[in-house]
């Protein structure tokens, strides 16, 4: 039995893979944007532990989020989904690249870490100042982390993961891909012992931007990361 903590698993994706991860066996955590979505994921996800209340778009709710997250356990595996896709720059900024970076920073370290990226991932571009990104940049960012992750601390297995075009809310009813696969991979890597610092779509090792792969602009985005909220990367 692992301890899994899902973040933006209040519907979606997310929720879907608490609902598996449940039905498994494991102790789940879950997180919401507010405390009416919070209270709506209990009852959404039967068996869940409990739920965290946090706005990933305000880095001091980050923060605090972290905080808690520690006091209720040193987890066994993060699966960082939560992200937003149609918002400003600013937000697509705090939630898909700040955030995790801030969570990963802060929380005590996990066996297994899961970073949720895009396909699009592989248009995005990394940009020193971070001042005019879009969402492919950020799911750019999110494979930069884990590989980073996996390069500087090789004691926890991380890995990202393209989970398709799936209808979801953010993906749309007419979306292609199977919304089973869509969570099947981030289960399976939050539960199984594996390779790190890889790219995964449907549970094969895929190629990803070679832009990831650059350990120079991995140090970079994490420089950045820190100077933009006050955490250092260690």
């Amino acid at each position: 039995m692992a301890k899994i903590f899902i973040t933006g698993s209040a519907d979606g994706l997310g929720q879907l893979a608490a609902k598996e991860l449940i039905k498994q066996g494991h102790d789940v955590v879950l997180h919401a944007r507010n405390e009416k979505r919070g209270e709506e994921a209990l009852q959404q996800v039967p068996g869940a532990k409990d739920v965290l209340i946090a706005d990933l778009a305000d880095m001091g709710a980050v923060k605090e989020l972290a905080a808690k997250a520690n006091a209720l356990a040193t987890f066994d595996a993060v699966i960082h989904n939560a992200g937003v896709y149609q918002v400003p720059s600013s937000q697509l900024l705090a939630v898909n690249t700040l955030a995790p970076y801030v969570l990963t920073g802060l929380m005590h370290h996990p066996k297994r870490l899961i970073y949720l990226s895009s396909g699009m991932h592989t248009g995005g571009h990394f940009k020193p100042d971070f001042k005019t990104v879009n969402y492919s940049d950020t799911k750019l960012h999110i494979v930069l982390l884990a590989k980073a992750v996996a390069r500087l601390w090789p004691d926890v297995q991380s890995n990202a993961v393209d989970p398709g075009w799936v209808p979801t809310k953010m993906g749309g009813a007419g979306a292609p891909d199977d919304l089973r696969q869509g969570y099947e991979t981030q289960v399976w890597l939050a539960t199984h012992d594996g390779p790190s610092g890889k790219y995964f779509f449907h549970r094969q090792e895929k190629r990803n931007n070679p832009e990831a792969d650059d350990t120079n602009l991995q140090d970079r985005f994490l420089a950045t990361c820190a100077e933009l909220t006050g955490i250092k990367f260690n």
